[in-house]
């Protein structure tokens, strides 16, 4: 556990002072108590000796807890998701016809892609992205699930494989405010290939850089079977994401290693760009995912629903302490009127 405030802990020394005062307090009383004639009256406090004690140690238990919670104590803690959306980008190049995981490539992703939404909490904007030879936005952030699976059912496939693409035109989806234009990247790198030198239209709007998994209100979820053969390059793609902090879970669809049969002259481009999807991971602090079959893919959403739904982060512990402190307070005093019809 850390502190924002440890300077503060010092004020825990005064909490064995307060102790002394009641005692002293008590001894105070115990000389007036003498003071009674009638025996009987003395005989019936006694015998409630207890509860006078009750409330006194509730607002003891609850000035030591406002004191650590001055230090504002933190701790790792597992709280519900609160990132607002997610962008799914999925690939419909040629290659996801392959028959390797069945009924198709293509066709598993889309029921593994439905079932993802179908687990997801109903509060959080899921958009869509596809991308083969160039990349565009199917459905804008929305929570109409039913509006989601018609959009994923309508996939319609290309040739080529901008996995990089898919990822620009999701930040920019994710951050309008930032000028991302795909358009000006692809053509811009084009340009300057060519010896022209345009920066303003290559380059979106500067930003300053954020650690890479530290943006709360946005993921994105990439699918592919292939490598990178058109668009922007890949790793810069990610690096756009990660100066944004935002995690990239990757999900690797189909062949590792060798070739797929099914797809003539693009055997070279069935084989999974292992290392680059997990470098892409591992910049933008999400996780990389190999799914082979069908049923792995549906286990691999499955798991990813359930790990964006929660996360483990450091989160302070003032605000729970003090509502702690405010219901022992109140405690104290519903006790000690329903006990002795006063509050003190």
């Amino acid at each position: 556990m850390n502190f924002l405030w440890p300077q503060s802990l010092w004020l825990m020394l005064a909490l064995p002072l307060l102790p002394v005062l009641y005692l002293w307090l008590l001894h105070r009383r115990g000389k007036r108590a003498l003071r009674y004639s009638d025996l009987s009256v003395l005989r019936e406090a006694s015998s409630r000796q207890w509860r006078r004690h009750v409330p006194p140690a509730l607002l003891l238990i609850a000035c030591s807890v406002l004191l650590f919670a001055a230090a504002r104590p933190l701790a790792r803690v597992t709280l519900p998701w609160a990132r607002s959306s997610i962008m799914l980008a999925m690939d419909v190049s040629l290659s996801m016809r392959v028959t390797d995981v069945k009924p198709t490539r293509l066709a598993a992703a889309q029921e593994a892609a439905k079932q993802f939404l179908r687990d997801l909490p109903p509060g959080i904007d899921v958009g869509l992205v596809t991308f083969a030879g160039s990349a565009q936005v199917v459905q804008r952030a929305t929570m109409d699930r039913a509006a989601l699976a018609s959009a994923i059912d309508a996939f319609q496939m290309q040739y080529g494989t901008a996995v990089g693409s898919g990822i620009v035109l999701c930040l920019a989806e994710l951050f309008p405010e930032h000028g991302i234009s795909l358009g000006d990247i692809t053509f811009g790198a084009r340009q300057k290939v060519r010896g022209t030198d345009d920066k303003d239209k290559a380059q979106p709007k500067q930003i300053t850089p954020v650690a890479p998994g530290s943006f709360d209100s946005a993921a994105i979820v990439l699918l592919t079977d292939g490598r990178r053969t058109t668009g922007v390059d890949t790793l810069e793609a990610a690096k756009m994401a990660a100066d944004r902090g935002v995690r990239i879970y990757v999900v690797g669809l189909g062949v590792v290693d060798g070739q797929a049969s099914g797809v003539d002259g693009m055997a070279i481009y069935l084989r999974l760009d292992e290392p680059t999807l997990r470098e892409v991971a591992r910049m933008t602090g999400g996780e990389y995912h190999h799914a082979g079959t069908a049923e792995k893919l549906r286990s691999v959403y499955r798991d990813l629903g359930s790990r964006l739904q929660v996360q483990t982060r450091e989160t302070e512990l003032a605000p729970l302490l003090a509502l702690l402190a405010a219901i022992l307070v109140l405690a104290a005093a519903s006790l000690s009127a329903l006990w002795f019809g006063r509050l003190a």
